[in-house]
């Protein structure tokens, strides 16, 4: 399931050559914004396939939410010279998870670039939490339980959360795209849903090459890097507690995209014992 409108105007590239005569980036045309622990790793390999498209060489660069960019006149240079363009690139553009979450990330991107192309992929926020926490756990950044750690939260305020931490802000999807949709036109916007792509990921990498411009790529691999390994499962009582804080977001992102998100609500699982005789 994804939301897109192809724009009427081309892509908008400014190059100039080396020595070589490989044209050199100096437009970023499109970035993958987020959201954290819903497949970005994984669109960024299908695209590291096309020789049409110029990635960067380090996914951690993180330009635009980097403080220290901006304290003056942003040297965009940086970015530029972060780019190894093939001799056939068309378009180039940036992979880093981050930018949906920091709001001054995307004004940023906004202001560089008023007619970016913005890809985003959500995941049933229950879930994308707990592979945050997970992540987090066993890098031995995360001491609490997962409930715990969604009240630590609620207890900092939503939205005053720390970088590493803020597993229900990130998970809050409705703000984060109202934000998005405030700086860009809808119809440079394409937002996928993570189930829809990781059952079958190809016909939306074919939607995400058109939607940036270039053709098609046949010969695909699907890489399957940064498949969380869970030291266990999320239980019952987990997913009733993350799905109460999440519901009313659910159902203003259901509104907002027009999508169905039945699938990322709670159900309390069916009980296999015979109601008593009466």
């Amino acid at each position: 399931m994804l939301v897109s409108r192809q724009p009427k105007s081309g892509n908008c590239l400014e190059v100039q050559s080396d020595f070589l005569g490989r044209r050199k980036v100096n437009q970023v045309d499109f970035v993958v914004a987020g959201v954290q622990k819903a497949g970005t790793t994984a669109i960024h390999d299908f695209l590291a396939q096309h020789p049409e498209v110029a990635l960067l060489r380090d996914q951690a660069l993180h330009f635009f939410d980097k403080e220290e960019h901006f304290r003056s006149a942003p040297d965009y240079g940086i970015l530029y010279r972060n780019f190894k363009p093939g001799r056939r690139w068309r378009v180039a553009g940036e992979v880093t998870a981050d930018y949906l979450y920091y709001p001054r990330a995307l004004e940023r991107i906004a202001a560089y670039n008023p007619r970016m192309k913005i890809i985003i992929s959500v995941r049933n926020p229950t879930e994308r939490a707990f592979s945050q926490w997970n992540m987090r756990g066993e890098k031995n950044q995360e001491p609490l339980e997962f409930i715990d750690a969604l009240k630590r939260d609620q207890e900092i305020g939503i939205w005053h959360g720390p970088r590493g931490n803020a597993y229900i802000a990130r998970s809050l999807y409705a703000p984060l795209l109202e934000r998005v949709f405030k700086l860009f036109l809808r119809e440079q916007v394409l937002v996928i849903k993570h189930e829809t792509f990781r059952a079958n990921p190809f016909p939306i990498v074919d939607h995400i090459f058109n939607f940036i411009g270039v053709a098609k790529k046949t010969g695909l691999k699907n890489k399957q890097r940064n498949v969380g390994s869970y030291s266990r499962k999320l239980t019952t009582a987990e997913r009733e507690f993350a799905g109460g804080i999440f519901a009313q977001d659910i159902a203003k992102t259901e509104a907002l995209l027009g999508w169905d998100c039945s699938d990322w609500r709670f159900k309390p699982p069916v009980s296999n014992v015979a109601p008593a005789p009466l």
